[in-house]
């Protein structure tokens, strides 16, 4: 099975690095699902899901369309409350359950951010779509504006392409920027966790190369948690991949180990293009 991580991993300095590091050992636990279920009305979305997610980690969940990964990163932040979801078992975040009846959803949802699979930026300028968050939690100062603004940017690695047209309407960016932008408003709350959806299956190749590259920067500080359809992406970016099936998580673990050397043979069969 060697080779197909093999395959899966350009030669290059960052993508060989990161093959090493998914070797690493365990770390701080950010995030753990505990015998998570969740419907939709009577269908049984996500079953029994038990998973941990790794501090200032990046974790790739994989799976054939319809698997549920998406409903499962959505349950991360309760996006899910917005589809009228029922939900049992446990989320907790730094041991804290965030489905406990008194969580604030509003606090949860500024340490948790979500970059959905298409970008979409405010219809107000670029430097409006960054500041939007940092206002609504009571930051007026121009100044304090304006480095959140340049500060967000620039770890959204879009400052140089935008830094002389923020007034510019953020429907005039290309999608790969405008993705990015949608990033950088996230980062102007500064997240703990940033949840991703398939952030790239709009993209061309070089706009995919830039938000990879950026996770790769962000996962030192923040803990990122990516959906995606392409096994090379995950292979590149990930530390840990989740494999699900069927609203089940099949397997988890060092990306590395699930390329390489699988538990289950329905991930083998997903990885080496048997179905999906």
């Amino acid at each position: 099975m060697a080779s197909v991580l093999n395959k899966l991993i350009v030669s290059n300095n960052r993508e060989n690095k990161t093959a090493k590091e998914n070797n690493h050992k365990n770390g701080e636990v950010k995030i753990e699902v505990k015998n998570l279920n969740l419907w939709f009305i009577k269908n049984h979305v996500l079953k029994n899901i038990n998973l941990k997610i790794y501090k200032n980690n990046v974790t790739a969940i994989i799976g054939p369309s319809g698997c549920g990964k998406t409903t499962l990163i959505r349950s991360l932040n309760r996006m899910v409350d917005l589809d009228n979801a029922r939900v049992e078992g446990e989320v907790l975040l730094d041991g804290e359950n965030i489905y406990n009846f008194v969580t604030n959803v509003v606090k949860l949802r500024e340490r948790v951010g979500m970059v959905f699979q298409k970008p979409n930026p405010f219809p107000m300028s670029i430097y409006d779509n960054v500041s939007y968050g940092p206002k609504i939690q009571g930051i007026n100062d121009g100044k304090k504006l304006d480095k959140i603004v340049e500060d967000s940017l620039k770890r959204a690695a879009l400052w140089d392409e935008v830094n002389d047209r923020l007034s510019v309407n953020a429907y005039e960016l290309s999608g790969g920027q405008q993705q990015r932008l949608c990033i950088a408003r996230a980062l102007a709350i500064e997240p703990e966790v940033l949840l991703m959806d398939e952030p790239c299956s709009a993209l061309d190749p070089i706009a995919t190369a830039k938000i990879e590259d950026l996770i790769w920067q962000l996962k030192d500080k923040i803990t990122i948690v990516i959906v995606t359809h392409n096994m090379q992406q995950a292979a590149r970016v990930s530390q840990y991949t989740a494999f699900m099936y069927l609203g089940e998580l099949v397997e988890f673990g060092p990306t590395a180990k699930i390329f390489e050397n699988p538990g289950d043979e329905r991930t083998m069969d997903y990885i080496t293009g048997k179905f999906g």
